[in-house]
């Protein structure tokens, strides 16, 4: 499998080419295009217990996608909902903890489930977090840029929770205020999370929440009317 990502960072796409026979599974609507003859089969990977969780713990599709290229190989793209990018990377044997609606396709071999995890509130997710774990190429996606950031053990970093995308299981979370009683109270800043390496940290340059703050004051209200 080779993955090829165009039009970075506003607008991404992604280009996987795939060996004959081979198979990629994909987020519901994840979907953008793809070559002739590749069969594509819909269902509830894992059994119904473990898609429900992931629908409703986990903030993704009941169902998922399963694209498999002819004898001769085939090309898909994938894109996801928000205006962002796509960040391609292979994990070998680990775990990455998601936020909600990041996931977008996997190799076979990679296994995503929803759990309910002190993690995510300590990370301001709520209580819940899609865990993705196993071998092979891994495609997310985010609202704005993604920037990565790989911490050495006792190695700390502080992140707004809103541009959080991903992090590796095994650090250790902690939310914390960004400063003193008046930074968290009017720098527009608030609660932050503190995470301790090793690992790596996949950041959105672009927050979802501050965009509906922004945008929401704006829309018309049909009781003013």
């Amino acid at each position: 499998m080779k993955v090829e990502i165009l039009y970075r960072p506003s607008y991404s796409l992604g280009v996987v080419t795939l060996e004959p026979n081979e198979q990629i599974q994909a987020e519901a609507g994840a979907m953008v295009s793809m070559s002739e003859g590749i069969k594509v089969e819909t269902k509830a990977e894992g059994g119904l217990l473990k898609s429900l969780s992931r629908a409703v713990l986990g903030g993704e599709s009941f169902f998922q996608n399963f694209y498999k290229a002819p004898p001769q190989g085939g090309e898909i793209t994938f894109a996801p909902d928000l205006p962002g990018d796509i960040f391609a990377l292979t994990l070998k044997n680990e775990r990455l903890l998601v936020q909600s609606g990041s996931y977008l396709a996997s190799e076979r071999g990679i296994e995503i489930n929803a759990k309910l995890s002190l993690k995510a509130f300590d990370a301001m997710e709520g209580l819940s977090i899609l865990e993705i774990s196993g071998s092979g190429q891994l495609l997310l996606s985010s609202y704005g840029a993604i920037h990565e950031k790989v911490l050495g053990a006792g190695e700390s970093y502080i992140v707004d929770s809103t541009h959080l995308v991903a992090f590796s299981a095994d650090m250790k979370v902690t939310d914390k205020p960004v400063g003193g009683l008046k930074s968290t109270l009017f720098s527009g800043e608030g609660f932050v999370v503190q995470l301790s390496g090793p690992g790596r940290i996949l950041l959105q340059t672009r927050s979802p929440r501050a965009f509906l703050d922004w945008l929401i004051p704006k829309l018309p209200n049909n009781n003013n009317q």
